[in-house]
């Protein structure tokens, strides 16, 4: 099987898109993972929000990605010690506005349902 030259491999898109967010944000992505935070590959649940109807219009499940690291959030509404995870959605989703599909969204931890850890054996 020949790949496609002129389609950019995981890497590539990855990057492309840390150097899109660095040029919105005037800053780069945070890299250094915080102690105690879940680790990159954890499989979540995307959940609602008590508060409110959204952020999402349906629940579903991802991945914790590695694209960048975990950081704290600094808003009224963010819950002491909540982080905000890059993950990568198993299949494109809405927003509860109808935006998307979106493909990875960073996503505050209180959104966020581990899915249990799969036994050892």
């Amino acid at each position: 099987m020949t790949s496609d030259p002129s389609v950019p491999s995981v890497a590539e898109a990855a990057a492309a898109d840390r150097e899109a967010l660095r040029t919105v944000l005037g800053r780069p992505l945070p890299h250094d993972w915080p102690d105690g935070a879940w680790a990159a590959g954890r499989r979540v649940t995307v959940v609602g929000d008590e508060a409110f109807e959204g952020p999402w219009q349906r629940e579903f499940r991802g991945t914790i990605d590695g694209f960048a690291a975990p950081q704290p959030i600094e808003h009224r509404r963010a819950r002491p010690g909540d982080l905000a995870y890059w993950i990568a959605f198993d299949e494109p989703e809405y927003d509860v506005d109808g935006d998307g599909p979106y493909r990875k969204a960073l996503i505050w931890e209180h959104h966020l349902r581990p899915d249990p850890e799969p036994a050892e054996g």
